[in-house]
């Protein structure tokens, strides 16, 4: 079983029998509710794949798979108050529909949750992989914070940026392949490098993410399109842009951003406009493709089954054409 389809139906299907609790309700509810919203399972996905690397029994391991799509949904609950985010994947996020406090208490409920998971994990590599996925864990909690310090910088660099996505983003997807490896028996080189291809994935996806949130049509996105630049988000596309604005494009952007109050549809209407005068569209398309094809050569390089790279490499492109 290599195909796309199948791994997501095995992931779905086990998601649907997961049992957290029932008692009390408003803890386990938001838990149940959040990872019944769907979304693309990128990241146990990611670990069936890493693990098809190395042998072709995928449904083996489908149930510690699943630690990763549960700490990554604890993340999403948690970043959701913090960026006071309205919908998630189309429908009401877990604060508006519950509240903030629930909304922390199940996503503390969740983590833990990940590790009873991750415990299911053969006794041998146990120790490797808690490692692993501590480290990683850390780093998505440093991620995190970086974000929301650029929200009181004046000034935030492209490498600064892309190292927060690293953090925040990609060290996650990395981490997912190279756990599928390590389940699989991958050689601990081997798993480093596909890590590392997981990583340059990741801050593709997350330039991709960027780029949709100003480009992407509501219907199909998700999420509010526009709402990085409603919330003066310092992403790739915003930081370019006030990097290469001419000084008319500049003061433009500046009261844009200095602006309390003024109608959200407008606002992202007049920043598109100006990003569209320079050309930021292209420019984050430009580099979103140079990491993913630094990951495609690494993969390329990789010692492992070749049908499982090129289901793997398939999955990335596939994802690569989503619509804008």
């Amino acid at each position: 079983m290599t195909d796309i389809k199948s791994l997501q139906n095995l992931i779905g299907g086990e998601i649907a029998q997961l049992q957290f609790g029932e008692d009390p309700q408003e803890l386990y509810e938001p838990i149940t509710y959040i990872l019944s919203l769907g979304g693309k399972r990128m990241r146990p996905l990611l670990v069936l794949l890493g693990y098809q690397l190395v042998k072709e029994d995928p449904e083996s391991i489908v149930r510690q798979s699943l630690a990763v799509e549960v700490f990554h949904n604890f993340t999403l609950m948690h970043d959701d108050i913090m960026d006071e985010a309205p919908l998630r994947r189309g429908k009401p996020t877990v604060h508006e529909k519950w509240n903030s406090t629930v909304a922390i208490l199940s996503g503390d409920t969740m983590l833990v949750k990940a590790y009873d998971l991750l415990l299911e994990v053969r006794p041998e590599i146990l120790a490797e992989t808690i490692r692993q996925f501590n480290k990683c864990a850390v780093e998505v909690c440093e991620g995190q914070q970086i974000d929301m310090n650029f929200e009181s910088q004046d000034v935030v660099s492209i490498d600064a940026y892309i190292n927060m996505i690293r953090l925040k983003t990609a060290v996650l997807l990395g981490f997912s392949l190279e756990y599928g490896a390590l389940l699989g028996g991958m050689s601990e080189p081997n798993r480093k490098k596909l890590y590392e291809i997981g990583v340059k994935m990741g801050i593709g996806f997350q330039l991709m993410d960027d780029l949709l949130d100003v480009y992407a049509d509501q219907s199909k996105f998700g999420k509010q399109v526009g709402g990085d630049i409603i919330s003066n988000k310092k992403t790739f596309l915003l930081i370019k842009a006030l990097e290469l604005a001419n000084p008319s494009q500049k003061i433009q952007l500046d009261e844009w951003i200095d602006k309390n109050e003024f109608d959200a549809a407008e606002k992202v209407q007049a920043v598109t406009a100006i990003y569209d005068e320079i050309g930021i569209k292209e420019l984050t398309s430009e580099l979103m493709n140079q990491y993913f094809d630094e990951s495609f050569a690494l993969l390329d390089s990789l010692e492992a089954r070749e049908s499982g790279k090129a289901t793997l490499k398939g999955f990335a492109e596939q994802l690569m054409k989503r619509e804008k």
